[in-house]
């Protein structure tokens, strides 16, 4: 981001898609922007290696790896949750622009505790607001966003719950989960080179680059309308999309779906009859 421009030019800066191993830094304290998954994955790498770490905390969500006895991904599938519709979704469209929950597929897969990183030594801030003659200035939002988290992860496991007590499925206990600390007096400002950080890795995410598709398809955002992928222009579609139409959209569970429906779009614009089964060649 432009903000990373006004850091001191001694701070190297690398963007999470450009993050290998902690070797490839320099010694020193880290600074890592965005508790998304790419973010917290880097975070939890750099903090088992035993580097110094400060982690910039966002709104992004986390859920279980593992709840009473299978993965969360078994159990939110076996609920419908990857078939929920955008429009049936609370926030409607604007789920598209949410973060997915953060957890680690590490050593078998497990939960991300940020609390429990920061009894081990981590450092946790709100997020960053500005950076300013080479200072990193923060919200006061740290509480909440751990809050919220915690809130979604737990609001997880009570569906999962639910979900065994009505059908009576034979499962081990699960226990919600208790904060292992808080934060204490919010950080507001930040002089980087002081408290030691060398430097900085990005985990802000990306932006999608329409730029090529010189097209009338885009809200005031640059994000394409569309209703499940049949935009407004005729004949053109688009697939592949978080939340195209449902949450499983952007995963391999629902992306084939999304796919299927289009080619039958596709089809009825082009007046061709469906004769059999679409097969399609899995190299492809």
């Amino acid at each position: 981001p432009r903000m990373g421009e006004r850091l001191p030019e001694s701070i190297v800066q690398v963007h999470s898609s450009k993050y290998r191993h902690p070797g490839q830094l320099p010694e020193g304290e880290v600074l890592v922007v965005g508790s998304g998954q790419s973010g917290c994955q880097i975070a939890e790498d750099l903090h088992l290696a035993g580097r110094k770490v400060h982690l910039i905390v966002g709104s992004a969500p986390r859920c279980p790896r593992v709840y009473r006895g299978r993965d969360s991904v078994d159990w939110l599938a076996d609920l419908g949750q990857y078939d929920l519709p955008v429009e049936n979704h609370p926030l409607k469209e604007k789920v598209r622009k949410k973060a997915n929950h953060y957890l680690t597929g590490r050593d078998g897969g497990r939960d991300i505790d940020l609390r429990r990183f920061a009894l081990e030594g981590m450092k946790l801030y709100s997020r960053l607001e500005a950076v300013s003659g080479g200072r990193l200035q923060f919200r006061d939002d740290l509480k909440q966003n751990l809050d919220s988290a915690d809130a979604v992860y737990n609001g997880i496991c009570g569906l999962i719950d639910k979900h065994i007590a009505e059908n009576k499925i034979d499962a081990p206990a699960g226990t919600h989960y208790s904060p292992l600390w808080e934060p204490g007096a919010p950080v507001r400002d930040l002089d980087p080179v002081a408290a030691g950080i060398t430097s900085v890795i990005w985990a802000t995410g990306f932006h999608s680059d329409w730029s090529w598709v010189d097209l009338p398809i885009f809200d005031g955002a640059g994000y394409p309308t569309h209703t499940r992928g049949v935009t407004s222009m005729d004949g053109l579609y688009v697939l592949g999309l978080p939340w195209l139409h449902s949450w499983g959209s952007g995963r391999f569970v629902g992306v084939g779906r999304d796919a299927a429906y289009l080619a039958a779009r596709i089809g009825e614009h082009l007046g061709v009859r469906r004769r059999g089964p679409v097969k399609l060649d899995v190299a492809v």
